[in-house]
């Protein structure tokens, strides 16, 4: 299995982490994709993912799959590890609930506002910006930190009782948003204190 990616980069955090959480990382290889070049617009990279956006996924059978929830997806299915999807159809349905709630609200939220609200990846990449709807997108992000803070004041996980795939969002959400400068407001406790205990869990990784 190989990853196509940009280490570092959000959407292939989430995929990393989906893959230490199964012991997996071992088992698949990574290929950097010139995002800074432009490699993802090619041609060449739009036959294998239409989608032109890291990171996607290329089976030995030589299937290919884009979007993170698929791949993660797949990687919950292919490696033995904790469920990150869930084990009964109550859990799965919550925690793709919240796993949506989190890439709406975080993950995409504060692309749209680093995409459109700022320099970006640069004049090359960044083209047709739309400001207002990247300061709409900063809002956005803060609004849902202050509603996850809410669903983590009575539960130890996004989804609920278990590690699952929608902290995985929530936790790769949080750190673009740092990188992006959109604030994580000081009083929102239940949610900064889940993100150093997420935190925790990779700091040997």
């Amino acid at each position: 299995m190989r990853i196509y990616d940009v280490e570092g980069f959000p959407n292939p955090a989430r995929v990393r982490m989906a893959l230490a959480e199964k012991n997996a990382t071992q088992n698949v290889e990574f290929v950097t994709v010139d995002v800074m070049g432009g490699e993802h617009r090619s041609d060449d990279f739009r036959a294998k993912n239409p989608d032109a956006t890291v990171p996607f996924a290329q089976l030995e059978c030589g299937t290919h799959i884009g979007r993170c929830t698929a791949i993660i997806e797949y990687i919950d299915g292919a490696f033995d590890g904790p469920a990150l999807i869930g084990d009964t159809p109550r859990q799965r349905a919550i925690t793709q609930m919240m796993n949506l709630r989190a890439e709406d609200g975080l993950v995409d939220a504060v692309g749209a506002y680093f995409h459109h609200a700022t320099e970006g990846l640069g004049p090359d990449l960044e083209t047709n910006q739309l400001p207002a709807w990247g300061q709409r997108g900063y809002e956005t992000a803060q609004s849902t930190m202050r509603y996850l803070d809410t669903v983590l004041s009575d539960q130890p996980f996004v989804a609920g009782d278990a590690f699952t795939m929608a902290d995985i969002t929530t936790f790769a959400g949080l750190a673009f948003a740092d990188f992006a400068k959109v604030e994580i407001p000081s009083e929102l406790g239940n949610l900064l204190s889940w993100r150093d205990r997420t935190a925790a869990r990779y700091s040997e990784s």
